[in-house]
């Protein structure tokens, strides 16, 4: 029987996940709910809990309302606001977990056999990472808790100490016995050294209730390096970003698990409102209309065609300005199609004109455009786009509509081929 199983007449063991998510971060504004590819960050950790077969409860432990409202509704339960003195910037992990504890045995007489605790700025987790690590902690009941652990990127044996002042002889960071010279000797002959990451920590309460996050015996579950990514900056953001939709991992996700980009896409179709213009429109007195599009955009259709992509655009108005955009950028374009139509339009299109419908790829930002991402291989989502499009797109783009997202889904197009 495994970990997590029962048997008539037997108590299920209580599997709690805390997911520790603060209001004032300071590097990244807002961190734990902006969008990460799509989903508010936080809900990519409620996800993972939910995912687990053996997680029986999932609560978010914040200072913030507005982060709370979004926890509640990606499924997680906040039965508490963390107090104010338990959320500074160098506030560490025990007191926030031992709050939540005690809050839980006063209110509510809870008391979880396991604590698993999933840290919103590790969003990519392998499919069975929870799993794992509460089965390592019940099978082994000698430890206290379980980590995730990847490979280290850097040898500390090759490290070194300073002296005050950095004046004066380096001294090596760490010794190695039976080797003289650790920091001259070949790395295949040194200590294997593992990095703690933020994926993953099951850990007994009680380790936390006599003040540690893991106790004196510590398990380790092995993670594959491919997932570690940790949000401290916005750069990291956009790297964690391009990993989550051209990695091609087998990861937890809060919604609909991204499609990979067709290598060689035959056909790219556009909408055009809010994808090559900005969505807003300016009218003259007369009534004509003009808009707003990116030159980019146009620049690159040639080499696009030439790379074996034919263009469209799928317009739901009749407008001289979509004929005379499209004229410019020499793609074709459909015209006049109905807000509920586009579907069975494109549908349409692809059976006259024999392209398979996953060699197809989308680029929408209404609500309309979201019957059109299920038929085609893959769909994108231009950065301000509404957020149900969003949730639903199997690429974000980092530009916004007008301002360059078609040129940044062109080159990622030509720079994907075969």
């Amino acid at each position: 029987m495994t970990a997590g199983d029962t048997q008539p007449g037997m108590n299920m063991t209580e599997i709690l996940a805390i997911i520790p998510a603060r209001g004032g971060s300071k590097g990244i504004p807002r961190k734990n709910i902006r969008s990460f590819s799509g989903f508010p960050l936080i809900s990519w950790s409620i996800a993972a809990a939910k995912h687990s077969k053996l997680v029986t409860r999932v609560i978010v432990s914040t200072d913030d309302e507005e982060i709370a409202a979004v926890a509640r509704e990606w499924g997680a339960e906040t039965p508490f606001l963390r107090p104010a003195e338990f959320a500074q910037d160098r506030t560490t992990d025990l007191p926030v977990f031992e709050h939540a504890l005690r809050w839980l045995a006063e209110n509510e007489k809870y008391h979880p056999d396991v604590v698993v605790q999933l840290r919103p700025t590790s969003p990519i987790r392998p499919l069975n990472c929870v799993d794992d690590a509460v089965n390592i902690l019940l099978e082994h009941p000698d430890a206290q808790s379980v980590r995730g652990i990847v490979p280290a990127g850097q040898n500390p044996h090759k490290m070194w100490r300073l002296p005050a002042g950095e004046q004066g002889p380096m001294k090596n960071l760490l010794d190695v016995e039976g080797i003289d010279e650790p920091y001259n000797a070949p790395r295949q002959i040194l200590p294997n050294i593992f990095w703690q990451t933020g994926h993953i920590d099951a850990i007994r309460p009680e380790a936390i209730q006599q003040g540690s996050m893991s106790g004196k015996v510590m398990y380790p579950l092995m993670i594959d390096p491919k997932f570690t990514v940790d949000l401290d900056n916005l750069n990291d953001w956009m790297r964690a970003e391009w990993l989550v939709a051209f990695g091609g991992l087998d990861m937890v996700w809060p919604g609909r698990a991204r499609r990979p980009m067709p290598v060689n896409p035959r056909l790219l179709v556009l909408d055009f409102d809010g994808v090559l213009t900005d969505n807003r429109v300016w009218v003259s007195e007369t009534g004509q209309e003009m808009i707003a599009a990116n030159r980019g955009d146009s620049l690159i259709m040639g080499k696009l065609k030439n790379s074996g992509t034919e263009v469209i655009i799928l317009s739901s108005e009749i407008n001289p300005v979509v004929a005379a955009r499209a004229r410019k950028m020499k793609v074709e374009a459909i015209q006049g199609v109905g807000l509920d139509d586009k579907h069975a339009v494109l549908e349409n299109l692809l059976k006259e004109r024999k392209i398979d419908p996953s060699q197809v790829v989308y680029v929408g930002n209404d609500i309309n455009d979201l019957p059109c991402f299920d038929l085609v291989g893959w769909g994108v989502a231009v950065a301000d786009a509404q957020p149900e499009v969003l949730r639903a797109a199997d690429y974000v783009t980092t530009k916004m509509g007008g301002h360059g997202a078609v040129r940044e889904v062109c080159d990622l197009i030509i720079s994907n081929r075969s």
